[in-house]
């Protein structure tokens, strides 16, 4: 077994991510490119599909294939006018409800609905947009960070002026259950004076939701749901999508995470270098929320002056 061979392994480059040493990480991404060289992967799952074959962007038309969850390419679309920069074109296949969003990035070309098919464009090059990050060998201190990127009116909230707005999200993706946090738990935010909360959890009755806690301003499209977030004081959510939709509005955000938070949130920090206006919240022991609640509802407590 060669020692390239030996270092490709995901362990590694997540330590890596984790600990903030993007360079390292970089690294062993540039083993893992070159090991699988030529070998097909259209038959994974779309989300674990690798697009980048390693050749230089310059001067071609690229087409960046969102093949993520909405939260990471609102995340990573970040780097469209660093791509633009470089590229001659940049066209971007994306989910069909982020589209009204991704009109108001800088550096993006052309926008196409992401559909099962072949792309309906000419292009050079090909990348999945959380490859960028390795393509532009990003570093803590060049992470893209001109916030807001994403740009919309705020929705006007029925709110008394004394009050802050807060919106409430407490229940990720199936797909990885520790990241929510059941329901109950989150009934010391309503007894805070000095604020109106919002629920914008997705299917907030199936979450749990019990209709008399905070307002329920109904079911948006994204970008009407993007309009209540800029409308906000403040958004509290657990890792899900909402969180990177106010990170990338420029909009205040506590988002609260379990005790192994994915790799973007890093190890040990209660801000994140991806998104300015965002404080980290993380259990101190794994699956405990409670006191995750407490910190955030004595917080909350202090931010109204109440």
């Amino acid at each position: 077994m060669s020692h390239d061979t030996q270092e490709v392994t995901p362990d590694i480059w997540m330590q890596h991510m984790r600990r903030g040493a993007f360079e390292e990480a970089w690294k062993h991404s540039d083993l893992v490119l070159r090991s699988r060289a030529g070998a097909p992967c259209w038959h994974l799952p779309r989300h674990l599909q690798y697009i980048w074959n390693g050749k230089s962007l310059e001067g071609k038309r690229v087409l960046v294939r969102c093949y993520h969850g909405l939260g990471d390419t609102i995340q990573f679309i970040r780097y469209a006018p660093l791509l633009k920069a470089i590229a001659a074109k940049v066209i971007v296949w994306a989910q069909p409800p982020l589209l009204p969003l991704l009109e108001t990035t800088a550096g993006i070309d052309e926008l196409l609905p992401l559909h099962d098919g072949s792309p309906d464009a000419e292009y050079d090059i090909d990348v999945e947009v959380m490859e960028m990050p390795h393509i532009f060998r990003t570093t803590l201190p060049t992470i893209p960070t001109k916030i807001p990127y994403l740009h919309v009116e705020p929705k006007p909230l029925a709110s008394d002026k004394k009050q802050l707005a807060v919106g409430l999200v407490w229940k990720a993706g199936d797909w990885d259950s520790r990241r929510s946090i059941p329901f109950s738990l989150l009934s010391p935010l309503a007894q805070v004076q000095g604020i109106k909360l919002y629920i914008l959890q997705a299917d907030a009755a199936a979450a749990g939701w019990q209709e008399g806690t905070g307002i329920h301003p109904g079911k948006f499209n994204l970008a009407e749901y993007a309009r209540v977030v800029r409308g906000l004081d403040l958004l509290i959510t657990v890792d899900s999508m909402p969180a990177h939709l106010a990170g990338a509005l420029g909009v205040p955000v506590w988002t609260l995470l379990h005790a192994e938070a994915d790799w973007r949130w890093m190890e040990n920090r209660d801000d994140s270098p991806w998104y300015p206006t965002m404080r980290l919240f993380r259990q101190e022991q794994l699956d405990e929320w409670e006191p995750v609640i407490e910190r955030i509802t004595a917080e909350l407590k202090q931010l109204s002056n109440v």
